[in-house]
């Protein structure tokens, strides 16, 4: 029992240190209701309903139509455009962990159909650049942002305008880097056999779309319309899933969501010690790029911006930092971690090579814009 254990954590490296930080927490403040009631629940209960119903798509093969269309795409650089700025776009209005989240598998299926697997680790990177950088420009693109942007009352022209420069330069580096990656042979070309995405949907599959759609468009109204009754919605989701097809439950990552919840233990633990947050007053305001960066890679930029924001005095700083803290590490982003899993998912025992060319290709991209974006929000 003890060496299956010992497998399990050593196979979930993500989960392992998320649990250490959440453990070693708790003896700095002991666990209490105010512990409990700091933990973004809702952030927990979006990714759960995201995970589920995501699932749902994979077994009913609801990404048929859009495989069947990339599919076309016959040169390496065309399909790796695509699905990056495929998720560059798509992040400023589902967020960046949606847009990992459908876009990740497809990019596996058919780099691994067209026998392209070598590409797949470097462009999924590329992804996750797309994803960290191209939702900064929203509200509501990322966990962070939504977060700031409802405490801080800043409107969302505002918003938007202070984020702009940072979107522009790197839809134009991601592009570079792309272009990087294919010098060799530009119009690398690509074959994937269309029979294997021929399948066509089986009728008595409809109802099982019908509920996975429907079930998605309320969860992505649920996050643009910040309702305050996403408790019910998340309830509505489970029963539904529960009564018409209760195997998506038991597939679910539950690992994702126990690696989520143990950084979100951390955090409120860690900004709930009176001796740490008058180490924060004294020392943030000023400093508030440096410090959501290097903070976020103990505990991700989520916590990181509920744990700073109280402490600053720099809003456009503080974002800055906050993202492009995914570019420093895996642990930098929850964005980043979901990438990770997706992948880990798909090939086990590579977790290590996903991580080498994560670092290698992110903090290249990292180095690029950290100075220019400190001057610019100074």
């Amino acid at each position: 029992m003890f060496q299956k254990i010992a497998a399990f954590f050593k196979k979930e490296l993500m989960l392992s240190v998320a649990l250490i930080a959440a453990l070693a927490s708790l003896f700095i403040t002991p666990p209490s209701l105010a512990l409990l009631q700091n933990i973004d629940w809702k952030t927990l209960a979006t990714l759960f309903m995201l995970l589920s119903v995501l699932e749902g798509f994979k077994k009913e093969n609801i990404f048929q139509p859009l495989l069947q269309r990339t599919g076309k795409l016959s040169t390496m650089l065309g399909l790796s455009f695509f699905f990056v700025f495929s998720v560059f776009f798509s992040s400023m209005f589902v967020t960046n962990d949606v847009s990992l989240i459908i876009f990740v598998p497809l990019t596996i299926i058919l780099f691994r159909a067209g026998g392209k697997e070598k590409y797949t680790v470097p462009v999924l990177v590329l992804e996750n650049i797309a994803a960290v950088r191209g939702s900064l420009l929203t509200p509501f693109g990322s966990p962070q942002n939504l977060f700031l942007f409802s405490q801080s009352g800043i409107s969302a022209p505002k918003f938007m305008l202070m984020m702009l420069p940072l979107w522009i330069a790197s839809s134009i580096l991601l592009s570079g880097f792309l272009l990087f990656m294919y010098r060799r042979d530009l119009h690398e070309k690509i074959i994937i056999n269309q029979e294997d995405f021929s399948e066509n949907w089986q009728p008595e599959g409809k109802k099982y779309r019908i509920l996975y759609i429907s079930l998605f468009i309320l969860v992505i109204a649920t996050i643009v319309s910040r309702t305050r009754f996403w408790w019910a919605v998340t309830i509505f989701v489970a029963l539904a899933l529960i009564i018409f097809d209760i195997k998506i439950l038991i597939r679910t990552d539950y690992v994702l969501l126990l690696t989520f919840l143990c950084f979100f233990i951390f955090s409120s633990s860690i900004s709930a010690n009176p001796g740490i947050s008058a180490f924060l007053k004294k020392h943030v305001a000023g400093n508030e790029y440096w410090w959501s960066i290097l903070l976020s890679q103990a505990v991700s930029n989520v916590p990181a911006s509920i744990i700073l924001w109280p402490f600053t005095s720099n809003l456009p700083a503080l974002l800055y930092g906050l993202d492009s803290a995914g570019l420093c590490s895996i642990i930098g982003s929850l964005a980043s971690v979901i990438n990770y899993r997706l992948y880990s998912r798909e090939y086990p025992g590579h977790a290590l090579y996903f991580m080498k060319w994560f670092q290698i290709i992110s903090l290249a991209f990292f180095a690029i814009v950290v100075l220019p974006q400190y001057f610019l929000c100074r």
